[in-house]
């Protein structure tokens, strides 16, 4: 049995080393003729795109005559003596031999073939195969190595460190059939497509859409540790604001193409973790093989293949190129992904990591290329590809700098950033392939000059985001129109607000809203004023803002993502006719900060008045009294602190784009009694934590942590009333069997713990791997209580706690069980559905309660 093994790819950083052989005789004054001189000079492409491959190894055949192309691909090597053949590697392509004239000066131009077939674990030559083994395996060997001196190939091994960094994110639809591209809808658009080899990732037919090139002066400190990026230039296509989120998509396209560091334990690529081939754990994980030594580079070099043991974990298949000098350090790499691995709507995914020596003699990350391609069909049809490129240069070890650049926030964007001149951008621009989109800028200006394009930018805003613009103002968000729950009946509504057309200092909003069964209107109305003369969408946002709203809401729903009167939302489970109605006078300041910190200072009335079947009643002179309505005052002050957060701001909210990074909120609230017919005076304090925890292979964890207190006596619309879901879908921060007003607390703690395995188990299941299902699990527990004088059964003057239309009790407070449910989950069914059994574990005699129940959640995720 034999390992099928890569041809040769032959890679160096070391100069040539053209050599001249003069000859004399001592047995004869006559001189001897210099053998005439081979001097080979070209350019080295790509044989798909015809775009030229920089740093590529060329040599003679056999010696160690060898230089590097430039960045533009092309080379020049000479010798003396006589040779007929010259090689050419690099690190994802087929090694080329090609014929010279020896004694000639010629010009050789090489196209090489990109190495398109995937790595084979064996070739069987006998009726047995023997085990992989990582015991006596000369090649896990090696990789234990290079784990062992991975500390020391970093850039945090170094005191001070500093370069400068290009990067460019080019994202453009992919793989476009001649049909599509001659449909009568691009008649006016034929100017957008660029035509590419069809064996290049992204096949024949491409549309850019998206360019962002950014360029930034990067500083490092060891001891204390210290990290300072200035961005000195950042240029982007820029789409109508109205239509498009530009910043957000910047951030989304960030955190999909992060940075490779494959001395990173995990690799985070579109909102995945992917265990790196050189992590402590990677031979538990991976299969490595020595596929070739290269002794004609100074230091030698191993070819190392890798392939996950398992093909559809989140894992890597390639190889990379260790030095045999003692540092064990990585040259080159090559990253892809096996066509079988648990990642959705990913068609080929291709990372190619060049590394240039320090002055040590130790090897910095110089170039990094990134594609992916997706589409919803991952062997034919339509998709997206996204291309982004990074290039480091000046780079600079152990030169101090004094603490005044490490000053400020560590991530900083100079003043002119935006408008740096065409030269500026031109002598950044230092690889050829990088200048060969730049059109896209002049194309995007175009095309939104185009009133058809307008038109279905428009229709395609509607859709997605809910808001029909009419100039000034827009018309939204349209999930609202219709809804319907048992108190209102149907729930008719039509609302919208202005633009940024109108002014970029003022804006208004409003709707309008009609029960057809309790027959009642209801409306909003806001008007607000920004500070920073921004969109107040925008961040960071400053603005004041002063609103009136008549409207209902169920009791402890405060929904952060949607709208209360969702049609989605409508359909419910078990009795859930209970409604606050409630008028809201309003003024609050919100300020952010580029750090992400931000607060909010609230003043508002708020008159709550119960509906459906919800009654205020309490006791008065042995007589249970019925209550029209509560009237607060209230002042708040929200803290909120999300460290390295990103989004992308939609038209109403803000979609997150989850991290490892925490967030921290912290709200208070102080009741007046008698300030603008404030009836209680109290204090309530609430504080929370979110995270991300991602555990490698296993998978990542969301916590939230939470608790509050509520300091005075106050009837229980004025608790804390937890958060309960009576719809069928899977809600991750509410309690999925518990129902409306069921709990209330004056003092209580949480915790919520959502785990996905990404698949761990699943994908070593024979068959059931095929379906690359996910499995997923969580965890809720709440702690809480009520002191006496905010209990009703200890204290009658208190409002009554509704009971239901059986006359049983059906609010409680927490006892010194806490209430907790889990779930079992799972997840990427038709890549788009979650399907959990949640059970509830106590408190199941109260009444109207299931200990078991089926919730599906749509997440979309790669």
């Amino acid at each position: 049995m034999s390992l099928n093994r890569f041809k040769k790819i032959i890679y160096s950083l070391a100069l040539a080393l053209p050599f001249i052989a003069l000859s004399a005789s001592a047995q004869t004054p006559a001189p001897v003729q210099a053998p005439a001189r081979t001097v080979v000079s070209g350019v080295v492409t790509d044989a798909a795109d015809k775009d030229p491959v920089p740093y590529a190894t060329v040599l003679f055949r056999g010696t160690q005559i060898i230089t590097k192309t430039d960045a533009d691909g092309k080379f020049t090597l000479a010798t003396s003596e006589s040779h007929d053949q010259i090689q050419v590697s690099y690190v994802g392509y087929k090694t080329a031999y090609l014929p010279v004239k020896p004694g000639e000066t010629q010009t050789v131009n090489i196209k090489l073939q990109n190495e398109s077939e995937n790595l084979k674990e064996v070739t069987i030559t006998s009726n047995k195969r023997p085990a992989y083994r990582n015991k006596n395996n000369p090649a896990v060997e090696l990789i234990r190595k290079v784990i062992e001196n991975k500390a020391k190939n970093q850039n945090k091994n170094y005191d001070h460190v500093e370069y400068q960094q290009y990067e460019q994110m080019l994202f453009s639809l992919s793989n476009l059939s001649d049909k599509f591209k001659t449909k009568r809808i691009f008649k006016n658009y034929q100017f957008l497509f660029q035509n590419q080899d069809s064996t290049k990732i992204g096949g024949k037919n491409i549309l850019p859409v998206f360019l962002e090139e950014k360029v930034s002066q990067n500083y490092l400190q060891k001891s204390p540790e210290k990290k300072k990026t200035i961005y000195t230039g950042d240029k982007h296509v820029n789409y109508d604001a109205k239509f498009i989120d530009t910043k957000g998509l910047s951030k989304y396209f960030e955190r999909m193409y992060a940075d490779v560091n494959i001395y990173e334990s995990n690799i985070s690529l579109m909102s995945n973790q992917f265990l790196s081939p050189i992590a402590d754990a990677s031979p538990t994980f991976y299969k490595f093989f020595i596929t070739d030594t290269i002794k004609t580079s100074v230091p030698n070099l191993i070819e190392l293949s890798f392939i996950p043991r398992n093909n559809t974990d989140l894992l890597f298949e390639g190889k990379m190129y260790v030095t045999m000098d003692g540092n064990y350090a990585v040259q080159d790499a090559y990253l892809t992904v096996n066509k079988n691995i648990n990642l959705n709507f990913v068609r080929a995914l291709e990372a190619k990591l060049d590394f240039e020596k320090n002055p040590d003699g130790r090897y910095h990350l110089s170039k990094t290329n990134l594609i992916v391609d997706f589409g919803i069909n991952k062997s034919k049809g339509g998709g997206f590809t996204g291309q982004r490129t990074v290039i480091i240069k000046d780079y600079q070890i152990n030169k101090p700098q004094p603490e005044s650049v490490y000053e400020g926030p560590a991530l900083s964007t100079a003043a002119n950033a935006e408008s740096q001149p065409d030269q500026f951008w031109t002598s950044q621009r230092t690889d050829t392939t990088l200048k060969t989109n730049l059109n896209i800028y002049k194309n995007i200006d175009t095309l939104q000059t185009i009133p058809s394009f307008k038109r279905t930018a428009d229709l395609l805003t509607l859709f997605f985001a809910g808001y029909k613009n009419f100039g000034k103002f827009e018309v939204g968000p349209v999930n609202t129109f219709y809804s319907f729950n048992n108190v209102e009946g149907l729930r008719l509504r039509l609302g919208g607000r202005t633009t940024p057309e109108l002014s970029k200092r003022y804006y208004f909003e409003t709707y309008g809203a009609y029960g057809l069964k309790d027959e009642k209107w209801k409306y909003f109305l806001s008007g607000t004023y920004s500070l920073n003369n921004k969109s107040i969408y925008a961040f960071p946002q400053n603005y004041i803002r002063g609103s009136f709203q008549r409207d209902t809401k169920i009791p402890g729903q405060d929904l952060q993502f949607v709208q209360e009167d969702n049609f989605l939302l409508s359909f419910k489970r078990g009795q859930n006719n209970t409604l606050l109605y409630n008028d809201f006078y309003k003024i609050d300041y919100m300020h952010e900060f580029e750090s992400h910190f931000s607060y909010q200072v609230i003043a508002r009335k708020w008159t709550q008045r119960p509906g459906g079947s919800l009654y205020f009643n309490d006791f008065q002179n042995n007589t249970l009294n019925p209550v029209d309505a509560l009237t607060t005052a209230e002042l708040s002050l929200n803290l909120r602190y999300a460290p390295n957060e990103k989004f992308y701001q939609g038209k109403i909210y803000r979609v997150p784009i989850i991290d490892k990074f925490p967030i921290f909120t912290l709200k208070y609230t102080a009741g007046l009694k008698g300030v603008v017919g404030g009836q209680y005076n109290y204090q309530n304090i609430i504080a929370r934590i979110d995270k991300r925890f991602y555990l490698s292979q296993l998978g990542y964890s969301d916590v939230t942590v939470e608790g509050g207190n509520t300091f005075g006596k106050v009837p229980f619309p004025l608790l804390t009333i937890h958060r309960a879901n009576q719809t069928y879908s899977y809600q991750l921060d509410s309690y999925n069997l518990m129902n409306f007003l069921e709990f209330v607390s004056d003092h209580y703690a949480s915790v919520n713990i959502d785990h996905s395995f990404n698949g761990f188990f699943f994908n070593k299941i024979p068959l059931v791997k095929k379906l690359k299902l996910r499995e997923a699990i969580s965890f809720k527990a709440l702690f809480g209580g009520l002191r006496e004088e905010n209990n009703p059964n200890h204290d009658p003057s208190l409002l009554q706690f509704p009971t239901n239309e059986a006359g049983q009790a059906r609010t409680f407070a927490l006892g010194t069980q806490p209430y907790m449910e889990g779930s079992v989950g799972i997840g990427n069914i038709f890549k788009v559905l979650r399907v959990d059994m949640v059970k509830r574990f106590n408190y199941l005699n109260n009444p109207e309660v299931s200990e078991y129940g089926i919730r599906a959640r749509v997440k979309f995720d790669f």
